[in-house]
């Protein structure tokens, strides 16, 4: 058995996967991103024709399609999104497409850390109603692994025969981001020389909208769902629930050097808190906010000088988004409170992908960071006049050469507030 390392490694980026409502892959995510493209559709299915909310951001290709099919029967559709994205994520960091085994590496020192929030919901309420309609018999047999959160990681495991570990993370909206910051820290530390990490979920079924709805957090903008999602807008009104998944294969500085590995941004650090406040509701000082902002800055080893962008949370909630423009005016504003960093917020192209978002999310500021452009946020015609912040709207944007550090932001319900640091390189 190999001793753990206890002086920190370096942590750097060297693949990237994504399934989102823009298309299966990260170069759909990308190019729609930068062309300001906007993945909110209609909810047609007959199940959703009585829900007051009929939109949402759906991934416009089945996963099932893109794997064997004695496995995708075997999945929820969350797993399905998590492997399909895993595997792109895999063969872009430059390993075989048959796993560890294939690509020369001891399957042991390879590790998943995958945040959800749901996991398989809609595999368990299936299973009710054919309880309910035709009787215990009909209730398919891997209906209780298909619903755990965690199948989402097992089967990545499964499907690129990794043994070191795999990790679920369930913290409500920023499980995604905490998943990847876990990863970090299993690198830094020596458990593992690599790890897939990041976020999915698949949750656009009717009872999850009907439970969203009743709490009037959505946007109902059914006529026009391109324009629904308006984070950081004075007329926003609510989120838009999507689907989707986004993983980066993590590695050690000296293992992606050694094998020659093209590096997107170095994964330097990650910030967690707790508001303590309301189990929905955001503290709308922003103060946990602002803690996981500056635990992230700090961890990374940086000043708050050195952040050069801020892929923003902001789902288009009234009380969310001004609770992080408070926290982002804490930490970074002048003595007005004026923000001078630019901010993005990927919501108004995808809307939000639960679990899922920061995996996404994080994956677009590691572009960001490798590409030097920041893409514009969709949605925010007329920001509020009470959010000091420096919005990247309509065209996408160079990214400043002053600074090093961006930082991706997630936040959820029962106050999880979470922040990764990226620095390019």
């Amino acid at each position: 058995m190999r001793n753990v390392r206890y002086m920190p490694r370096r942590v750097v980026v060297t693949g990237l996967g994504t399934m989102s409502p823009l298309g299966a892959g990260t170069d759909s995510l990308w190019e729609g991103l930068l062309a300001g493209r906007c993945g909110i559709r209609p909810l047609t299915g007959a199940e959703f024709a009585a829900h007051p909310v009929r939109i949402a951001g759906t991934v416009p290709v089945d996963p099932a399609g893109l794997l064997p099919p004695p496995r995708a029967r075997r999945m929820n559709r969350g797993a399905l999104l998590a492997v399909t994205a895993a595997r792109e994520a895999w063969r872009d960091a430059g390993f075989c497409a048959g796993g560890t085994r294939d690509s020369g590496l001891d399957p042991d020192r390879v590790g998943v850390s995958v945040g959800t929030i749901i996991g398989g919901a809609g595999v368990l309420v299936e299973g009710a109603r054919r309880l309910r309609d035709r009787g215990a018999r009909a209730v398919p047999p891997l209906t209780a692994p298909m619903t755990v959160p965690s199948q989402a990681a097992s089967q990545i495991s499964l499907d690129l025969c990794i043994t070191g570990e795999a990790r679920t993370v369930v913290s409500a909206c920023a499980s995604g981001t905490e998943a990847i910051g876990q990863a970090i820290d299993r690198i830094r530390y020596g458990h593992v020389d690599i790890a897939l990490a990041g976020g999915a979920e698949a949750a656009v079924t009717p009872e999850v909208m009907a439970a969203f709805s009743a709490m009037r957090a959505l946007s109902a903008r059914n006529d026009t769902p391109e324009a629904a999602s308006r984070p950081f807008a004075k007329d926003r009104e609510g989120f838009v629930n999507s689907e989707g998944a986004g993983l980066l294969v993590l590695e050690s500085e000296e293992h992606a050097l050694a094998r020659g590995a093209r590096i997107y941004c170095e994964a330097a650090g990650w910030g967690l808190s707790a508001d303590a406040y309301h189990m929905a509701a955001p503290d709308p000082t922003g103060g946990g906010v602002a803690t996981a902002l500056r635990r992230a800055v700090t961890d990374a080893g940086s000043r708050t000088a050195d952040v050069v962008h801020i892929n923003a949370h902001a789902t288009g909630t009234v009380e969310g988004d001004l609770a992080e423009a408070a926290a982002l005016s804490t930490v970074f504003g002048d003595a007005d409170g004026a923000v001078p960093v630019p901010v993005t917020a990927l919501k108004g192209s995808l809307g939000h992908l639960q679990g899922a978002a920061g995996g996404v999310e994080a994956v677009a500021t590691a572009l960001t960071l490798h590409h030097g452009i920041i893409p514009p946020t969709t949605g925010c015609d007329d920001l509020d006049d009470a959010i000091p912040l420096d919005v990247v709207t309509n065209l996408a944007r160079p990214l400043p050469a002053r600074g090093d550090l961006a930082l991706s932001n997630s936040f959820g319900f029962g106050g999880h507030n979470a922040v990764l640091a990226l620095r390019r390189r």
